[in-house]
Parts: structure tokens; sequence; C-alpha cells
């Protein structure tokens, strides 16, 4: 899924990378000039003309990739928000939950291997997951595991 934000961003990419590319063949040429002439007023129409416009370039080049490479950045941040945290209770739905009910209420207690969090069995972050595994008290009580912050699961489990 990507957004409008990430589709907008890559042509300014592509742009900054074409001016890069412009400015420093214009530098290029501007360079090739300048070292053919001896006397300094030769010179100055190929500064002028290639040399001068050639750095513009490629400093807005940059601008243009700094603008985009933050737009793709906070595309993803975007995303990765919405996946985590814009994930609305089924009350919000109109499906006759109160609109401050949990996310989660099942009592079974899961993890994914090599994760930080445990879980409720119906938290959206872990529901459907094949690889998710039921939670081991020790390593609750052990302090290995912390609690999902967004389906709040009880302290103490039931095993």
């Amino acid at each position: 899924m990507r957004t409008a934000r990430l589709r907008t961003a890559h042509p300014v990419l592509w742009a900054g990378w074409a001016a890069l590319a412009a400015g420093a063949v214009l530098c290029v040429l501007g360079w090739y000039g300048v070292s053919g002439e001896r006397y300094a007023e030769r010179q100055l129409p190929y500064l002028a003309s290639c040399t001068v416009p050639g750095a513009a370039l490629i400093v807005a080049g940059a601008v243009l990739l700094a603008h985009g490479r933050g737009a793709v950045a906070a595309a993803r941040v975007e995303e990765l928000y919405d996946l985590l945290v814009a994930a609305e209770p089924a009350g919000a739905n109109g499906s006759g939950q109160a609109a401050g009910a949990p996310v989660a209420v099942s009592r079974e207690m899961l993890r994914v291997p090599g994760g930080t969090l445990w879980h409720r069995a119906d938290c959206p972050l872990v529901e459907g997951k094949a690889e998710a595994v039921p939670v081991d008290a020790r390593l609750v009580a052990s302090g290995g595991l912390r609690p999902c912050p967004l389906c709040e699961p009880p302290e103490a489990t039931d095993d």
C-alpha cells in the first residue's frame, strides 16, 4: 500500500537527480571551455553560460533530493502509524461496542518469536500471524517481554 505522498515524492527525487546530472554536465563544459582560453576576458563567457548555471543546478538538485527523501521518510512513518495506531476498535464503525472499548479482549496471550512484546490473541498486531506462539509465563516473569501498549494485556497470565 503506497500513499499519495510517497507517489508524489518519487518525481521530486528523479527531478533532483536530473538537476544534479545537468549541473555536472554544465560544470564540465564550462571547465573545458575555460581551460582552452588563455585570457580571463575570454574565459568569462564560459563561466557565465555554463559554470554558474551548472553550480545552481547542483544546489537545486541537492535541495530536491533532500526534500524528496524527507517526503519518502514521512510517508513511510505515516504508513507505519496507520498500521499500528489507527486500528480503531469495532465500536467506531457502529458494531455496537462502546467507543472507549479496548482494542483486544481475548484471555489468550501470544508473542512473535524474536519480539519484545506480548499481546492478546485478538490484538491487531498479531491477529492472523501463523508464527505467533503462546507466551511462556517464565519469560514474562523474568522481564524478557513487555506488555503491548495497543491491546494492554493484564500484568499476570493464567499459565
